[in-house]
């Protein structure tokens, strides 16, 4: 016998018990696209109390996508090793160029960072930042739906120890501590330019505020970096460095 009760019982107990693991946590992460998964999975690796926020009901951000809906995903040969390091197929296509499949990539990466420990929660927005002495100390988050219907409910908050802005072109957290306190600017992408654009993404991950990193597409947003299209070596290097950055905070 199958009762509806002891699903729906099954469903709420089990979520609330997950996101309640992570009250506090050690690394909130903004925005499931690449950079932010590859983050998640170094910083769970790490042992870390690793949780992701993504405001759609996907994960993957741009890259499913590819370029212009080609599915497909070039990585260049520096950052092959990520994909190697993901069990990731691909094939050489030029010298230095290697073409995935998007799809492929995204799950396998989605896949080891669950396993390796990060919780993932999709449908959540973080909407603000906790701030005291100065410091980033947490996020706000609410359901997407309440967001895009504009109705008034008040969030949660989730303690934590860093945050990563991985929201991609908007980077939305960094807006939001820049309206709020003024104290960084966002200068906005730069026009397409591939080859700068993927070497400023890994220049631009970094700490910009104190306890508040950004990577990923937002870092160019953020520096005034150009955009660089479907090639996204830059963006899965940019999720690496900004745990390696983290951990050596922590550890």
């Amino acid at each position: 016998m199958i009762e509806e009760r002891i699903i729906t019982q099954a469903i709420i107990s089990s979520y609330l018990k997950r996101l309640s693991r992570v009250i506090p946590a050690d690394v909130v992460i903004v925005g499931g696209g690449p950079s932010g998964l590859v983050a998640s999975y170094y910083l769970a690796k790490a042992r870390l109390k690793v949780v992701l926020f993504e405001r759609e009901l996907r994960l993957g951000g741009g890259m499913p996508g590819g370029g212009m809906m080609f599915n497909q995903i070039v990585v260049q040969d520096e950052a092959r090793m990520i994909l190697d390091q993901f069990r990731v197929r691909y094939e050489e296509y030029e010298a230095d160029y290697y073409v995935a499949s998007a799809l492929e990539t995204i799950s396998a990466i989605t896949f080891q960072a669950i396993q390796a420990g990060a919780q993932i929660f999709n449908n959540i927005s973080v909407e603000d930042l906790k701030i005291i002495d100065d410091k980033v100390c947490g996020v706000v988050i609410n359901w997407t739906p309440v967001e895009r219907a504009k109705l008034h409910v008040d969030p949660l908050v989730i303690d934590c120890r860093f945050v990563v802005d991985a929201t991609g072109h908007p980077a939305e957290v960094i807006r939001t501590l820049e309206k709020k306190t003024g104290r960084v600017i966002c200068k906005g992408e730069g026009p397409m330019w591939a080859e700068m654009g993927e070497r400023m993404i890994v220049e631009n991950t970094k700490e910009v505020f104190p306890n508040l990193y950004v990577c990923g597409m937002a870092a160019n947003a953020v520096f005034g970096g150009p955009r660089m299209g479907p090639i996204f070596g830059g963006m899965l290097l940019s999720g690496q460095k900004v745990g390696q950055l983290i951990i050596s905070q922590i550890w």
